[in-house]
This record gives C-alpha cells, sequence and structure tokens, in this order.
C-alpha cells in the first residue's frame, strides 16, 4: 500500500485503488504488517482506506490450517507490483 523510505511513506496508488475495488467486490480484506497490527491501521488510515478491512494484524509467523492457502475457496495472494 505504501513504501517506506526512512520515515516516509511513500503511497501506491495502484494498490490502494485495487484495495478499494476488492472492498467494493465484497472481499474479505485483512491488513498486516512486520511492524504490528498497530502499524497496519495506522497507515491504512493515513491512506484513507482502514474502512475496507474487517481486521489488522501482526504479519503471521505461521499459520495453522487442515488446508495449504492455495487450497482456499477464493483466497489470492497478490504482490503489490502486480496490482
Amino acid at each position: 500500500m505504501a513504501r517506506s523510505l526512512g520515515t516516509k511513506r511513500i503511497p501506491m496508488p495502484a494498490v490502494i485503488a485495487r484495495v478499494r475495488e476488492l472492498w467494493e467486490e465484497g472481499a474479505i480484506l485483512y491488513c498486516w504488517s512486520t511492524g504490528g497490527a498497530k502499524y497496519a491501521e495506522e497507515s491504512a488510515r493515513e491512506l484513507g482506506i482502514a474502512a475496507c478491512f474487517v481486521g489488522f494484524l501482526p504479519k503471521p509467523h505461521w499459520i495453522l490450517d487442515d488446508q495449504e492457502p492455495a487450497q482456499w475457496r477464493g483466497f489470492k495472494c497478490v504482490h503489490p507490483s502486480n496490482c
């Protein structure tokens, strides 16, 4: 959603637009960051898209599930540069 350059965050307009599109289409979106849940939420608020997310999390180290994420119905993982 934003690139970090030192202490400055540079918004990525294509990613922000895609988040809004997905939300408008009814996607269930979570925002997470290595910087933690608070940082993820602050970033989304700063970019004006916090309402698009149902929750904010620290980036997980593990995901325990009975299925691989690739098997989750409707699950997509997209790199920001591909938005």
